[in-house]
């Protein structure tokens, strides 16, 4: 999870499962996407199951978090989240809140670097992230995110109730450019997102279906047709089919069997 730095723009360097079954998730992604999630925790700090989430080439896409009774309790529950790296975790809660933004776990060290979770204005909660690198792996970039390759994350989606003000808040405190949209008819614009010459995603307004601001993260996968039928043959909900995309690759959405919304993209083979 060493820090990606581009124009000083920010980077999504890790993505994260909140799960209550991480053995569950462990069977459906593998199945859906490829990945292996480790089948015991790594010890963490205050004892929270932690787990890596493997891809064939031997790096990581990222981790699962499982949700404890407390945690569940609390009002947790399963979702991906996205960190983002900051150079000062502390200065960017600062800031963050003094936009209108809220602060749902205040900034704390860990093994692996020092981190928080926040919302945007609107309410779409991330982690912020300042990494870090493990030994020998001084200022190389993390990959979890790609924009073509399978078993990471290619595309990052905010569904929000108010994109001009979400697009403007990102552009200040990550310094995000937004270039070019797509026309959804009567739903407003699909807004593109970039980090320097890097298409990261894009900012919609709000559908119904979704109850409140959300990022939405789409793993790519080598077959758009057998990841869909892995999704419903394992215990997932299909909400989105198969749609073509520009450059004419597909993407879905779906629900896993513990509830968290994921986005496919790849190639119909």
């Amino acid at each position: 999870m060493s820090q990606n730095k581009e124009n000083g723009a920010a980077n999504f360097i890790w993505y994260e499962l909140m799960t209550s079954d991480p053995a569950g998730a462990a069977s459906f992604y593998g199945a859906v996407v490829g990945w292996t999630i480790a089948a015991q925790g790594e010890a963490t700090a205050g004892g929270v199951d932690y787990r890596m989430i493997g891809r064939s080439d031997g790096g990581n896409a990222g981790g699962v978090l499982a949700l404890d009774a407390d945690m569940l309790a609390g009002g947790a529950r399963p979702i991906w989240l996205g960190y983002l790296h900051v150079a000062d975790v502390d200065a960017a809660v600062a800031a963050i809140e003094a936009d209108g933004g809220s602060i749902q776990m205040g900034a704390m060290d860990i093994p692996v670097g020092r981190i928080a979770m926040v919302t945007d204005p609107q309410g779409a909660p991330f982690y912020i992230m300042d990494p870090v690198p493990p030994p020998g792996m001084e200022g190389m970039e993390s990959d979890v995110f790609s924009v073509t390759e399978v078993q990471h994350m290619r595309w990052n989606e905010l569904a929000t109730s108010d994109p001009d003000a979400a697009i403007a808040f990102y552009k200040k405190h990550f310094g995000w450019g937004q270039q070019g949209e797509m026309p959804m008819g009567d739903h407003g614009a699909y807004r593109f997102i970039q980090r320097g010459d890097v298409g990261l995603g894009a900012v919609m307004p709000l559908l119904e279906g979704y109850p409140a601001p959300i990022w939405s993260f789409y793993i790519g996968v080598d077959d758009i047709d057998r990841a869909a039928a892995a999704v419903t043959a394992n215990g997932g909900t299909v909400t989105n089919e198969p749609m073509e995309i520009p450059g004419g690759e597909y993407a879905m959405n779906g629900i896993d069997p513990q509830g968290a919304s994921f986005g496919l993209v790849g190639p119909r083979k």
